[in-house]
């Protein structure tokens, strides 16, 4: 099982990286040390994998264009594919631990359209409404699965048999999942309905950051109005347009102010926050550090 403390996203998208994920395997197990993010919080982001998640210990919100749901410790879900996502936790209040079970939908169906696909993987991946699965302890049948999650990680990744052992666990919670969710198969519900919109203008953001962004130039490249593009960041995002290039700006000089040793100037120009004394100022007021202290913070954890 890996240890996760950080996330790193794909260039150009917030795709998120899964560091061991390979076509031969597509699975990968982890243990996430919340409070050890920089951040209280993970970006909006998305991945054709499948999460599959137990809370260990803390609490995590999880928020997608279409819903807020808090998990406790003892719960868990799953996060369906390509769902657009963020999360946040609570510090200060014991460790955030989450288990999490990361598979791409192949793993067990074995290829696209064959029969396993058509009837037991597919209806459930293509059934865009089902951004989340929530599965809570005080439900026999959700803690049924949740019992199933946590025993997949007890499973030596060293032992004969390993990928086969895990694969047959994650069938067999796919079909409780399939029984948990049937009744929403047969709701006459959407996809939210600007979801693609908002990837493609997040998209556009990551990949130019660092210069000036307009609202027009960003509208465009999803093919939209200003207007559309104001009212599919609030209702997908719950920010403006505006609010979300500058707290993505802060991600990357957090991540700069950390993993670099460029100045206060350069990393300011770089991330698209102007003069030092303006990135000084904002950066401030999103994080309560200045950039040095925050720099001299994690700088010292990442030496213990």
């Amino acid at each position: 099982m890996k240890i996760i403390r950080t996330l790193e996203f794909h260039t150009g998208t917030k795709e998120e990286k899964l560091p061991g994920f390979t076509p031969d395997f597509p699975y990968i197990a982890s243990q996430v040390e919340l409070d050890y993010f920089r951040e209280h919080f993970i970006p909006w982001h998305w991945h054709r994998a499948i999460e599959l998640f137990y809370m260990e210990s803390g609490e995590l919100l999880y928020e997608t264009p279409g819903s807020a749901m808090s998990f406790p410790a003892g719960s868990g879900g799953m996060i369906n594919s390509n769902v657009l996502h963020t999360t946040k936790f609570r510090p200060g209040k014991g460790k955030n631990v989450q288990l999490l079970h990361i598979f791409d939908p192949l793993l067990l169906s074995g290829s696209t359209g064959s029969l396993i696909d058509q009837k037991y993987i597919s209806p459930l991946v293509m059934t865009s409404h089902i951004e989340i699965i929530p599965l809570y302890p005080e439900n026999p049948e959700q803690a049924e699965v949740l019992h199933m999650i946590r025993q997949a990680f007890r499973l030596p990744e060293d032992g004969w048999g390993y990928e086969m052992r895990v694969r047959e666990l994650l069938s067999q919670i796919w079909l409780k999942l399939l029984q948990i969710c049937s009744v929403r198969f047969q709701e006459n519900a959407a996809a939210h309905p600007s979801a693609d919109k908002a990837k493609s203008m997040l998209i556009y953001i990551h990949e130019h950051y660092a210069e000036k962004i307009s609202i027009a130039r960003l509208s465009s490249a999803a093919y939209l109005s200003e207007r559309e593009c104001y009212r599919i960041f609030q209702d997908c995002l719950h920010m403006t347009p505006v609010q979300y290039i500058t707290e993505f700006r802060i991600q990357m000089a957090c991540r700069m102010l950390t993993e670099s040793r460029c100045s206060m100037t350069e990393i300011s120009q770089a991330c698209g926050l102007g003069s030092s004394s303006y990135f000084g100022r904002i950066f401030r007021e999103r994080t309560g550090y200045s950039p040095l202290e925050y720099r001299r913070k994690w700088q010292d954890c990442a030496k213990n």
